[in-house]
């Protein structure tokens, strides 16, 4: 268990474990399996206070509670990122934007861009609400596995990341997204939609970062963690799949 330890400690702020426990290798496998962790403490919230406001209310209040979840860790990977590949600049000099811990207009713009689309998908689910609210965290922090799988770290100096990259990641190491994608069929049609979307955006973002700057850093897997999670709850929203 001190992996799955590990990894809440890691993407979460949840008060699990004793201080320290840091198994960067080990508990990459169990980041989809903290997604779905997040993704019930979510479902859970949003029955209570779907009940009590619209829709819309509701739905702001669940984005916010992920962001107090997470710490808001991988909305500052996307600000940091959006300023770092904006524009087109050197490898160097763009991951000496993105490891400046000011914020520009590109990262204030990006951000507000992607809350607004999570919540006007959280906003807009239908008769499978809580089963998506389970689901999608956990495939948003999947997409992780695919990208410390496909490209290397940029950071050789070290970085949030950089631990995580010591030893290529085995067929394995994808057991938990897997659970997941099962878990998804009891959508019926619809789990079709979301695995191929779902992969669509991993394989787009990753030809985008190898192109941009042929590497990746912490915050780029924070980026990539944030899309995901915005456009499938933006996604699952169109009324064709509700």
């Amino acid at each position: 268990m001190k992996p799955l330890i590990a990894a809440i400690q890691f993407l979460t702020v949840l008060p699990l474990g004793g201080k320290g426990t840091y198994m960067p290798r080990e508990m990459i496998a169990w980041f989809p399996i903290v997604g779905l962790l997040l993704g019930l403490l979510l479902a859970g919230f949003d029955a209570v206070v779907a009940r009590l406001w619209a829709p819309s209310a509701a739905a702001a209040l669940d984005m916010v509670l992920l962001i107090v979840l997470t710490g808001a860790l991988h909305l500052d990977g996307l600000g940091d990122t959006a300023d770092g590949l904006y524009g087109h600049r050197p490898v160097d000099k763009a991951l000496a934007i993105m490891k400046d811990s000011r914020i520009g207009a590109m990262a204030l713009v990006t951000v507000v861009s992607f809350l607004a689309l999570k919540w006007s998908g959280l906003a807009g689910l239908g008769r499978h609400r809580l089963f998506l609210l389970v689901l999608i965290p956990a495939y948003a922090r999947g997409a992780m596995l695919f990208a410390i799988r496909g490209l290397p770290y940029g950071r050789s100096e070290g970085g949030t990341g950089f631990d995580l990259f010591a030893t290529p990641l085995t067929a394995r190491d994808f057991g938990g997204l897997m659970v997941v994608v099962a878990l998804s069929f009891f959508l019926g049609w619809r789990a079709i939609v979301l695995n191929l979307f779902f992969l669509m955006m991993v394989m787009l973002m990753l030809i985008y970062y190898r192109r941009k700057i042929g590497c990746i850093t912490g915050d780029m897997l924070g980026a990539m963690t944030e899309v995901a999670e915005s456009a499938l709850f933006f996604l699952m929203a169109m009324a064709v799949l509700r």
